[in-house]
């Protein structure tokens, strides 16, 4: 789903594609450590945890984020797979047989396809991994999902998977510095 104004007011989409039923940050603000953290956080952040339009937006460019990575990520992970776990029974049903020279040439071949599928990854993935307005979104997304585990430990009436996603391994650091991507403007039909 691209368009962001093709979803609800009070929905996004998770990891799976599943339109999913945003909590309300009334729920979150209910409980006065969830309240707190989401105020904390978000000056850290420069972030309104509390804003739904703002936590919407917020979530829909993660998915986007998600999405693109997710795509690359199967398209370079089939030569890491075969190259390096099809590398094991290669070479117990057929290079353990062959000459020492056969078994030398397949390992360093082997090698550095592997080498360079990994390569690959990095070089592809690069430029959003060190992008900081994504690297923003990721870190937000990640406080925002602390919120909501503070609210649903406190009692909170939170389904206990949401917000239906992973952990960025890249969300650490907040870039203050860095422009944000601006709430698309909403197409009028002629």
């Amino acid at each position: 789903m691209s368009d962001y104004h093709a979803l609800e007011p009070g929905t996004f989409v998770d990891d799976q594609g599943t339109v999913r039923t945003m909590v309300p940050s009334s729920v979150l603000a209910a409980v006065p450590e969830a309240r707190a953290a989401a105020e904390g956080y978000g000056r850290e952040v420069r972030f309104d945890f509390l804003d739904d339009d703002a936590v919407q937006w917020m979530l829909f460019q993660r998915r986007e984020d998600t999405e693109k990575g997710s795509l690359l990520g199967c398209l370079l992970v089939v030569p890491l797979f075969v190259f390096g776990v099809g590398a094991w029974p290669f070479w117990d049903l057929v290079a353990s047989q062959k000459s020492r020279q056969f078994q030398i040439v397949f390992i360093a071949v082997d090698a550095l396809i592997v080498c360079a599928a990994l390569l690959a990854v990095v070089l592809v993935r690069r430029r959003s991994l060190l992008d900081p307005v994504v690297r923003n979104v990721r870190c937000r997304a990640r406080l925002y999902r602390k919120i909501v585990g503070i609210a649903r430990k406190k009692g909170a009436e939170i389904p206990s998977l949401y917000p239906y996603y992973g952990m960025y391994a890249t969300s650490r650091k907040f870039f203050p510095e860095a422009p944000e991507r601006p709430m698309p403007e909403r197409e009028e039909s002629p």
